[in-house]
C-alpha cells in the first residue's frame, strides 16, 4: 500500500507479490481505494466501491493510478479511480466516502455453528493445489499475505452439485496497527479472493478446470462497520445465479461475535471451450 505520488497527482502502485498469469483482482481493489483515500479528508471513510476488470493485469509491472475528484460535500466524497498499466487502461472503480456519524444500527442477528479458526482446517493453498495437478511447485498465490481457512471445502467429486454457502475464516496474515483505512484497504484486496471461484460449484465443477475461460468481470463492496483485517473474520459466500457464460457471487464478511463487516458481490466470466460444451 505504499503508493509513490507523481508530480501531476496521480500514483505509482507496486508491482505483485506473486507470479501468476494475470494480477489478483483484490490488488487492483486494494491499490485503487487506497489512492483515493489520499485525496479525502481524514475525517472521510469509504463505504462502497462499484468496480469493473477491463482487462487481465500483468504482475510484473507497476500500475499508474489516475484519481479523478468527482465530488466533496458535506458528509459524503466521490471519487472515481483508473488503474493503467503501461498506458493501457486496466481497471476503473468509482469510490464513496462517509464522514461517520450517528444513527440507527441493526443488523440480522447471525450465529454459525462451525470450528474456530484455531482448529484443524484445510487451507486455501492446500485445497488449490490438491486440484491442480500439473503445478510446477508451489502454487504461486501463497506469496499473497493472507491467510484462508476453508471450513467446508468443496470436495464433492466433479459432477456433483454444491449449492451450501462456503464458509472461511480468514484475515490478513500481517498486523496493520490502528489505521482505520489500512484495514479498509486489506478487507477490499481479501474480498477478491475466492468469491468468484464458487460459481461452478452447483454445476459440479471447479474453477482450476483447465477447460474453463474465467475471469472477473466485475465487483461491489459496501463497508458497514469499522473492520480489523488482520484479525479472523468469518466470510460467507453465497452463488446468486449462472446464465449467459457468466456467474454472481455474494459474500458477507463477519466478526467473530457475528457482526457482519461488509457486504460484497461480483460477476464473473465462466466460458466453456467448444470441446467441454
Amino acid at each position: 500500500m505504499d503508493l509513490k505520488c507523481l508530480d501531476d497527482g496521480s500514483f505509482v502502485a507496486p508491482r505483485a507479490p506473486e507470479q501468476g498469469q494475470r494480477t489478483f483482482g483484490g490488488q487492483f481493489l486494494a491499490h485503487t481505494l487506497r489512492a483515493a483515500q489520499l485525496t479525502v479528508d481524514d475525517d472521510r471513510f469509504v463505504h462502497s466501491t462499484h468496480s469493473y476488470f477491463l482487462r487481465p493485469g500483468d504482475v510484473n509491472t507497476s500500475t499508474e493510478l489516475v484519481v479523478e475528484r468527482v465530488r466533496d460535500g458535506r458528509s459524503f466524497s466521490t471519487r472515481e479511480v483508473t488503474a493503467y498499466q503501461d498506458e493501457v487502461e486496466m481497471f476503473r472503480t468509482v469510490i464513496s466516502f462517509h464522514v461517520p456519524e450517528p444513527g440507527l444500527d441493526w443488523s440480522p442477528p447471525k450465529h454459525f455453528d462451525v470450528p474456530g479458526p484455531e482448529a484443524k482446517l484445510t487451507s486455501y493453498n492446500e485445497f488449490w493445489e490438491s486440484l491442480s495437478p500439473n503445478l510446477d511447485g508451489p502454487w504461486h498465490g501463497r506469496k499473497r499475505p493472507m491467510e484462508i481457512r476453508y471450513i467446508n471445502p468443496p470436495e464433492l467429486p466433479e459432477g456433483k452439485p454444491i449449492t451450501d454457502p462456503q464458509l472461511m475464516w480468514i484475515r490478513l496474515s500481517e498486523e496493520l496497527g490502528q489505521d482505520r483505512r489500512l484495514h479498509e484497504t486489506a478487507l477490499a484486496y481479501l474480498a477478491d479472493a475466492t468469491l468468484i471461484d464458487h460459481v461452478l460449484l452447483p454445476h459440479g465443477f471447479r474453477w482450476q478446470d483447465e477447460r474453463l475461460d474465467g475471469a472477473s468481470l466485475d465487483h461491489s463492496m459496501w463497508f458497514h462497520r469499522e473492520p480489523s483485517a488482520d484479525e479472523w473474520l468469518l466470510y460467507e459466500q453465497r452463488v446468486e445465479s449462472t446464465s449467459g457464460s457468466r456467474g454472481l457471487g455474494s459474500g458477507r464478511f463477519f466478526d467473530q461475535n457475528g457482526g457482519l463487516v461488509a457486504t460484497c458481490v461480483q460477476e464473473g466470466l465462466m466460458r466453456w471451450n467448444t470441446k467441454h460444451q
